[in-house]
């Protein structure tokens, strides 16, 4: 039995609560995980978990032993992180959740291109704009958009987006435009279902404000509200990297320019207390660098009003 692979084994254990789940997220039978879990307590001579039919807990000495393993696998991680780095491509796994219209419309071309100049890394990807916990879903990094981090965010900013309000010509045409965000009540807009359904904020006089909107469309897809906005259905908010094609190809045009919404940052999250591999850093940079400081999404914002 490896000591290592059993401790590591054994985090996961405990930070899972489960035997199956961990055994799913390894690909192995179940009783491969129960047996080295075992193996392990034997060599202590003491028990770590506490087993029932319903749920595994730590014991005493479990908890005690949990904090000693974790301390222990983040020095291995960062010796050998420190030695192999300067030296050696990044190698290994990563699994990464992220949201979907970013994920896939922006972020999986930067991703084939960094596969093809890093050769020994494999990626798995979640798509998901629900925040998942990194730990239970065993993820390396997780990417999300968001305007503010939640407290205990192990994170690095990568970029950033803006938002726009935006309508069909089409549907300005028959309905007119809105000349201020209070006018937006009068409209038919979409609501988003993972963020504020009933109010979009805007930032007058350097001051977040919010205004009431209404519609009959919501979606947890700004995709979907997207297309139904080309449809001449209704106003959507989009980010800058979902409406930017559209825009450039006049299916829609920007309102309320003069009143920007808040920003949103693009981060890359990480798993706490834990040793970030370099296979993680080096991926992290790349994005960083790929996106830079003036995301060309965003260069949008600049096209002559119609």
């Amino acid at each position: 039995m490896d000591r290592l692979d059993s401790m590591q084994l054994f985090v996961r254990v405990a930070e899972l609560g489960s035997f199956a789940a961990v055994a799913q997220q390894m690909h192995v039978a179940r009783s491969v995980v129960t047996r080295q879990v075992a193996g392990l307590e034997a060599h202590l001579g003491t028990k770590l978990l506490a087993r029932s039919t319903r749920r595994l807990s730590l014991t005493s000495a479990g908890a005690t032993y949990l904090e000693k393993c974790r301390e222990i696998l983040s020095l291995v991680d960062a010796a050998e992180g420190g030695l192999t780095e300067d030296s050696q491509a990044p190698r290994g796994h990563l699994r990464i959740t992220l949201p979907f219209s970013f994920g896939i419309r922006q972020l999986m071309p930067m991703f084939g291109d960094f596969m093809k100049a890093n050769p020994e890394i494999s990626i798995e990807l979640e798509f998901s704009d629900r925040r998942s916990n990194l730990i239970e879903g065993g993820f390396d990094l997780a990417i999300r958009i968001a305007d503010r981090l939640d407290p205990g965010d192990v994170a690095r900013k990568i970029g950033s987006s803006q938002s726009v309000v935006v309508a069909a010509p089409a549907y300005l045409k028959l309905h007119g435009r809105p000349k201020h965000p209070r006018d937006l009540i009068q409209h038919e807009c979409f609501g988003y279902l993972l963020a504020a359904r009933s109010s979009w904020s805007f930032v007058i006089d350097g001051e977040t404000q919010w205004f009431p909107i209404g519609g009959k469309l919501d979606a947890n897809s700004g995709d979907a509200l997207l297309a139904a906005a080309i449809q001449g259905l209704g106003i959507t908010k989009a980010p800058t990297f979902i409406a930017e094609e559209a825009v450039r190809e006049r299916k829609l045009e920007i309102l309320l320019r003069k009143f920007p919404t808040p920003e949103l940052g693009i981060y890359a999250i990480f798993p706490s207390n834990r040793y970030v591999p370099h296979r993680v850093r080096v991926l992290v940079e790349y994005l960083a660098q790929r996106i830079g400081s003036q995301p060309r999404w965003d260069a949008i914002l600049k096209l002559r009003a119609e």
